[in-house]
C-alpha cells in the first residue's frame, strides 16, 4: 500500500495546478488549448493583458512575450498539467518554436494522440 492517499502523476510540480484528470479520454477543446497556452505565455513573459491580447503569430521573443530556454522548459510542464496531456519526446523532432501558434500546435497534436 503506497503512503499517499492519492496517486501522483507529474510530481511536486502539480501543487496549485489545475488538471484535467489523467483518465479523461477527451480531446481538449482547441480553444482551452489556445487560451490555456497563452496564459501560461502570459506568465511566463511576467505581462498584465488578457489571452485574447496575445495573436497566434506572436514571437516567443519579441515585443510584447519574453520566453527564456529555462521558461519554455518549465512551460511545457506546466500545461501538461494544466491540460492532462503528455508531450512526449518525439513531438519535439524537428519542430521549432517561433510563435504562439508553434505551441498551440504541438499541445494540440499531442491531445489527439492522447484521445
Amino acid at each position: 500500500m503506497s503512503p499517499y492517499p492519492h496517486p501522483v502523476t507529474h510530481g511536486p510540480h502539480t501543487e496549485g495546478h489545475t488538471s484535467v484528470p489523467s483518465d479523461t479520454t477527451a480531446t481538449p477543446d482547441p480553444t482551452l488549448i489556445s487560451a490555456s497556452v497563452k496564459r501560461v505565455l502570459i506568465t511566463e513573459s511576467r505581462i498584465s493583458v488578457t489571452p485574447d491580447a496575445v495573436p497566434d503569430d506572436e514571437p516567443l521573443n519579441g515585443g510584447l512575450l519574453k520566453v527564456s530556454s529555462l521558461g519554455f522548459l518549465g512551460m511545457l510542464i506546466r500545461l501538461e498539467d494544466d491540460l492532462g496531456v503528455e508531450l512526449p519526446d518525439d513531438l519535439f523532432v524537428g519542430r521549432t518554436f517561433h510563435t504562439v501558434r508553434d505551441i498551440i500546435d504541438l499541445v494540440t497534436t499531442a491531445a489527439e494522440g492522447d484521445a
